[in-house]
C-alpha cells in the first residue's frame, strides 16, 4: 500500500508534468507564427502605408482572422528607439492581411513592432518587423 509520502511525490510529479506540457504548448503556439511585410511601405499623402501579413508556419498560410491589438512604430533599427512616430491598424485589404498606417518624421529604418490575438490561441503573437522608410 503506498504511503502519503509516495502519493505527495506522486501527485507533484503529475502536476509538473502537466504544468511543462501547458507551457510548452503555449510556447509553441507563439512561435507557430510570424509577421512579415508585403512589399515594400508606400507612400499615401502625408501617410506611409505597409501591408504585413501574420502567417502560421507550419502551413505557409496567412491568417484571415488574426486581430492587431498593439502597433508601435521607432527607429530601434537606427539606434534611435527614442525617437518614435504613429502607427495605426487601417481596415483590412484582404483576409490575412493587414494595412498599417504610419506618419514616420524621416526616412531610415523603422522598427514596427506589432501584437495579434488569433482566435483559439492562448497567447498573443509578438514580432518586430523593419520596414525602410525611403527619403
Amino acid at each position: 500500500m503506498p504511503t502519503i509520502s509516495t502519493k505527495r511525490h506522486t501527485l507533484a510529479y503529475a502536476a509538473a508534468l502537466i504544468s511543462m506540457t501547458l507551457s510548452s504548448s503555449v510556447m509553441a503556439a507563439s512561435a507557430d507564427y510570424r509577421f512579415e511585410l508585403d512589399g515594400p511601405p508606400t507612400k499615401s499623402g502625408k501617410t506611409t502605408i505597409q501591408k504585413v501579413r501574420l502567417v502560421h508556419i507550419p502551413t505557409g498560410k496567412a491568417v484571415p482572422n488574426a486581430e492587431i491589438v498593439e502597433t508601435t512604430f521607432d527607429m530601434g533599427p537606427d539606434g534611435m528607439a527614442g525617437m518614435k512616430a504613429p502607427a495605426m491598424p487601417a481596415a483590412q485589404s484582404d483576409p490575412g492581411f493587414h494595412v498599417i498606417e504610419l506618419q514616420p518624421s524621416m526616412a531610415g529604418n523603422w522598427g514596427l513592432s506589432l501584437a495579434a490575438k488569433v482566435p483559439g490561441e492562448p497567447e498573443t503573437i509578438r514580432s518586430t518587423l523593419t520596414v525602410v522608410v525611403p527619403k
